[in-house]
């Protein structure tokens, strides 16, 4: 047991140091663009859910913060200062399926050929979506999910979703090297690092245990990698139920992509798991609360169907192209820590974390922690913590 236990933290702490630099370049490009970009202005820009919009959503989505709670608590705020429902949750998809430090990981992890369908499958599954809402969604559902929306129900990250420290006002290098500037980056990046780390930690833990712990045979068998025209097909349908059950969001459903296509899950059938972390119960549940059980519960067909399809439609394409990878065997689960670059470019950025953990402590970090995960707050509340220099 004690052995057991041991290869499962083995397994989990060798993909942790696999990851850990790019997590914290992808945390810290986030938080410089939060910090040059205003919610407001976002949400002017999301007014309709016109093409222009869907993608400005798209766009504006793939720069923000990862962590899932956070992205939909955003997507309600914004909802509420004017964005259409549709461009609110398009940047909400966005946010969780198309950024920087999630393609890092895939790479480092699963290869460039995870990468470049993460991707590609991310705005399709963003265009089948935004066809979806078109074709489904009706103004009396969004009427209700907007009333619900108003009464301003507690899930979790609410503080996050309103908080807005940009600093808006000069030329670009000036704002990002001003004082406020740099105490705003490193108030997001650790709000940021906040935000993913129970999630990432569940990630590496569960995918730790589940490499070591269950035999390969029983990946094949449930995957049907026997059957491989089978196989392609029930990838993509069961990615998405096995993110659902999983509890895991964020970047952290990564290490547990890793391990299922260890065990012999199709190549869509992983695009669909990571794509599926907006599904998950929690989720589910703050969208009950956030917008109705009616809108929560569509919410689930539409975004399920579009993983579905968008993680089917990228394998089988992928599959034709000859992108896939051969062979399934993931080096990081088995690899330990060596001298390498990965263990260089980690001490590095973790000189950096330590700088901005540094500047955040000094500017009152801790109090926008509490922020965070308050109700939700107005402006008024936050200017004071805006300026707030030392």
């Amino acid at each position: 047991m004690v052995e057991a236990a041991g290869q499962a933290l083995a397994a989990a702490f060798n993909m942790l140091w696999e990851v850990l630099w790019p997590l914290a370049l992808g945390f810290i490009l986030s938080a410089i663009v939060q910090t040059l970009v205003s919610r407001t202005a976002v949400a002017r820009a999301l007014g309709s859910d016109s093409a222009r919009s869907l993608a400005t959503a798209t766009l504006l989505g793939a720069a923000s913060s990862s962590c899932s709670y956070a992205a939909v608590a955003i997507a309600r705020s914004l909802f509420r200062k004017g964005a259409s429902f549709p461009a609110a949750i398009v940047f909400e998809f966005a946010s969780t399926n198309l950024v920087f430090e999630l393609g890092l990981i895939l790479l480092i992890l699963l290869g460039w050929s995870f990468v470049g369908a993460e991707f590609a499958g991310g705005l399709l599954m963003i265009v089948i979506l935004a066809l979806l809402f078109r074709w489904t969604l009706r103004p009396a559902l969004v009427a209700e999910a907007h009333r619900q929306a108003e009464q301003g129900r507690r899930g979790r990250m609410e503080g996050h979703g309103e908080m807005d420290m940009s600093v808006t006002e000069g030329p670009f290098l000036r704002r990002l090297f001003s004082r406020r500037g740099l105490t705003a980056i490193s108030h997001y990046f650790w709000m940021d690092v906040t935000s993913v780390w129970t999630d990432i930690g569940l990630g590496l833990l569960i995918a730790g245990a589940l490499a070591a712990w269950v035999p390969t045979s029983f990946w094949q068998g449930f995957f049907l990698t026997n059957h491989p025209g089978l196989s392609q097909v029930w990838g993509p349908l069961i990615g998405p139920v096995i993110s659902l059950l999983s509890f895991v969001c964020s970047v952290g459903n990564v290490p547990l992509a890793a391990v299922l296509w260890n065990g012999g899950i199709s190549f869509g059938g992983v695009i669909a798991f990571i794509f599926a972390d907006l599904i998950i119960l929690p989720i589910l549940n703050i969208y009950r609360k956030y917008y109705g059980r009616r809108m929560a519960l569509y919410l689930l067909v539409v975004s399920y169907a579009a993983m579905a399809v968008a993680g089917f439609t990228i394998g089988l394409l992928f599959q034709v192209l000859g992108l896939v990878p051969a062979h399934h065997p993931v080096v990081a689960l088995t690899s330990p820590p060596s001298l390498n670059y990965t263990s260089v470019l980690n001490v590095i950025f973790l000189a950096i974390m330590a700088l901005l953990g540094w500047r955040f402590l000094r500017t009152d970090g801790l109090a926008m922690l509490r922020m965070m995960e308050a109700p939700a707050v107005t402006p008024t509340d936050v200017a004071p913590h805006q300026h707030h220099e030392h």
